[in-house]
């Protein structure tokens, strides 16, 4: 897999075959589920419906299943095709408007207690008490509206939602696992719960149950950061090799000038030999030098006598400025 559709898609459809073993925790799964995806209507004598909209189909069955298990409701599953735009299916689960939607709605924690039909902002505290049924809150909310990015790319792992409260309740409910850390933005009309540390998105996908989606991130990532490494490393070869030629044509310049003007044979014994070490060895870095020098000399030693042909190179060049300064004058 290469883009971030198809590791999304890989990810959900594994979460979708993830069931609940406990009572709670496949309440919290739904309750997510709905929240994320449902759509609560009115019919006839004002009676609630259901409507829980997803464009996957084990996503789908998931549903159906929790509502079943949950509440012994067979919820309707109806599919349409979209083909203008985005050419994608969408799978409805409806349940018909009827005197029990208002009581799942309020064990779902979507509907505030009472005769009331007043829909609750949030996520609902005792839907989320113990740990496992926080992961599988996590796990329905990513499901209904959650997205990945492909570990080749950036690292990016984000939840959507219409409503802001919810988007704090989620980003809330993240945090309170020590190894993740989750922000909200703005977009548009749509609120983002997002993650872009690579630790972080690993630790929520260990979370949700993700195993195999973790594998394979992991896997990219560990591939990703070798071939940083490798670059790094190479850009750093290349930058303290092209250091390396320009310090040793320097280096030449100054012997060839020393050589014209003053001759080599008129200087000391020990930079004469360097010198000419130098220029029959015009590649190679100042600690082979050293070690070519009889007897052989460690690289500050070379350095040092690098540096007095340096100064000898210059003290020559201000001469030969002055002198032509001279000449002018005397025109």
């Amino acid at each position: 897999m290469s883009d971030k559709t198809s590791f999304s898609v890989q990810t959900k459809d594994e979460l979708a075959r993830i069931y609940p073993d406990k009572p709670c925790c496949r309440l919290a799964e739904l309750a997510a589920m709905v929240r994320m995806d449902g759509t609560v209507t009115l019919g006839t004598g004002s009676k609630m419906g259901l409507y829980v909209t997803t464009e996957y189909s084990a996503a789908a069955r998931k549903v159906y299943r929790l509502l079943k298990d949950c509440f012994d409701i067979e919820g309707e599953i109806t599919i349409k095709r979209q083909t203008r735009l985005k050419r994608h299916t969408l799978y409805n689960i409806r349940v018909p408007a009827g005197d029990r939607v208002p009581e799942v709605l309020r064990q779902l924690g979507i509907l505030a207690e009472g005769e009331g039909r007043a829909i609750l902002p949030g996520i609902r505290k005792d839907l989320i008490r113990t740990q496992c049924c926080r992961r599988c809150y996590l796990r329905g909310a990513f499901l209904g509206g959650g997205s990945i990015s492909s570990p080749d790319g950036n690292y990016h792992l984000e939840i959507i939602t219409s409503h802001e409260r919810l988007a704090a309740s989620l980003a809330a409910l993240i945090n309170r696992f020590p190894e993740m850390q989750a922000k909200v933005s703005r977009r548009k009309q749509w609120y983002v719960v997002y993650m872009k540390d690579s630790q972080h998105i690993a630790a929520f996908l260990t979370v949700i149950g993700a195993h195999r989606a973790l594998l394979e991130f992991e896997s990219t990532k560990i591939m990703k950061d070798m071939k940083n490494q490798v670059n790094r490393l190479v850009n750093c070869e290349t930058a303290n090799l092209g250091k390396t030629v320009d310090a040793a044509i320097r280096q030449i310049e100054n012997i060839h000038l020393i050589d014209e003007t003053v001759g080599l044979d008129n200087i000391s014994k020990p930079l004469a030999d360097l010198a000419r070490l130098r220029i029959e060895n015009p590649e190679i870095n100042l600690k082979e030098l050293g070690e070519l020098m009889q007897p052989p000399i460690g690289k500050s030693g070379i350095n040092h006598r690098m540096r007095k042909l340096e100064e000898l190179a210059m003290e020559i060049r201000k001469r030969s400025q002055a002198g032509q300064d001279e000449i002018r004058l005397a025109k």
